[in-house]
């Protein structure tokens, strides 16, 4: 039964645009900032902005490193949206930053102070570094420049999702649960990552063993 749904979701998903994905997800920030200007986000609206950005992003991040592990455990295929969801990834997490710079500081020397003296800032601003060269490569020429070089730099992925959890963590000042939650998430989903890779491993060894035994 769950295969059938698989495979019906997976129908579903094939006819999808990937320009629409695009299209759809980058009106988010501008739904949100609407919001912002119309009393929508409460008495702090630039905070609730950058909140609500943030969240977006992270949450987005979890959903592209998650893509591989959903379709080895349930089948659903969203590899050919994958891309799609790395690059408005890296759109809320910019949108988010560039709120905090723009709306929030406003004075340009207080920024780096703010980089070096908030550790949560610190944080997230290691996350968006390791993110743009990923951002920057999301494109077929990148992949063709690159060659095999091209999974090693976007397995910066795995510790951009760390720091990504840790700065969500670290921004609420206090044991929140829905932080706790997203970091849980990550740290399984990281997991499932390297026990697949270590399955992987031990499947080539016992095949490249028996290879190598004379008939």
């Amino acid at each position: 039964m769950f295969v059938k749904l698989a495979d019906h979701l997976n129908s579903g998903l094939r006819k999808v645009p990937v320009w629409l994905v695009y299209a759809l997800g980058a009106t988010l920030p501008f739904w949100y900032l609407y919001l912002g200007l119309t009393g929508g986000l409460g008495v702090e609206p630039i905070k609730a902005l950058e909140h609500e950005l943030g969240e977006l992003g992270l949450q987005a991040l979890i959903l592209g490193l998650a893509v591989t592990p959903l379709r080895a455990i349930t089948g659903v295929n969203l590899i050919r949206l994958r891309r799609a969801i790395g690059v408005l990834t890296f759109f809320y997490v910019a949108a988010h930053l560039l709120v905090w710079l723009v709306l929030d500081v406003q004075i340009l020397s207080e920024i780096w102070k703010d980089i070096l003296k908030r550790p949560y800032i610190t944080v997230g601003m290691a996350a968006f570094i390791l993110m743009t060269p990923m951002a920057i490569t999301s494109n077929n020429w990148s992949v063709r420049k690159l060659g095999p070089r091209w999974r090693k730099l976007h397995k910066l992925v795995y510790p951009t999702a760390a720091l990504g959890g840790i700065h969500y963590i670290m921004v609420g000042k206090t044991w929140e649960a829905e932080s706790l939650i997203y970091m849980a998430v990550i740290l399984m989903l990281l997991g499932w990552r390297v026990y697949d890779s270590r399955k992987k491993q031990r499947s080539r060894a016992i095949h490249q063993g028996n290879s190598a035994r004379p008939a």
